[in-house]
């Protein structure tokens, strides 16, 4: 596996068809959801984009810069004929990862979690901030992690 950063212009037009492609699939068409998948913040964010052996496009994440020395990652996907293989472990560790570097001076990490991976990423170290939520349909939590 392969994870690779980029701004929004250094990214090619397949590979933001890849993205958007992956995206849409998850969470609009798999997740029965209906929102504006595609929005401002993919113009300022930074995208990690995993691609396997063959060069496709299997998970992905996107990491946006907050102010107070805070930042974020959200759309964390992993396509469905690459899930069971940990490949989201490694994703969010790789995002965690390219926050620390992009942003060294970073002192909190914000998620918007759907809440059925509350346990998943409280073994990252992050703890909830907020009550469950609906947010489009499906429960949320807001989830910190404190980086030092």
């Amino acid at each position: 596996m392969k994870f690779t950063t980029y701004s929004f212009d250094q990214l090619s037009g397949r590979q933001l068809h890849a993205i958007y492609q992956l995206r849409v699939a998850v969470f609009v068409v798999e997740q029965h959801c209906a929102y504006q998948e595609v929005d401002a913040l993919d113009l300022t964010a930074r995208h990690l984009l995993v691609t396997d052996d063959a060069g496709q496009l299997v998970a992905y994440a996107r990491l946006m810069q907050e102010a107070d020395q805070q930042a974020r990652f959200g759309r964390i996907v992993v396509a469905p004929n690459a899930r069971g293989k940990a490949l989201g472990r490694q994703l969010v560790d790789h995002a965690i990862q390219q926050i620390r570097r992009q942003w060294p001076n970073t002192v909190q990490l914000n998620i918007q979690a759907q809440h059925y991976l509350d346990r998943f990423y409280r073994s990252f170290g992050f703890l909830p901030a907020s009550a469950v939520y609906l947010e489009d349909g499906i429960p949320h939590q807001d989830m910190v992690l404190a980086l030092s």
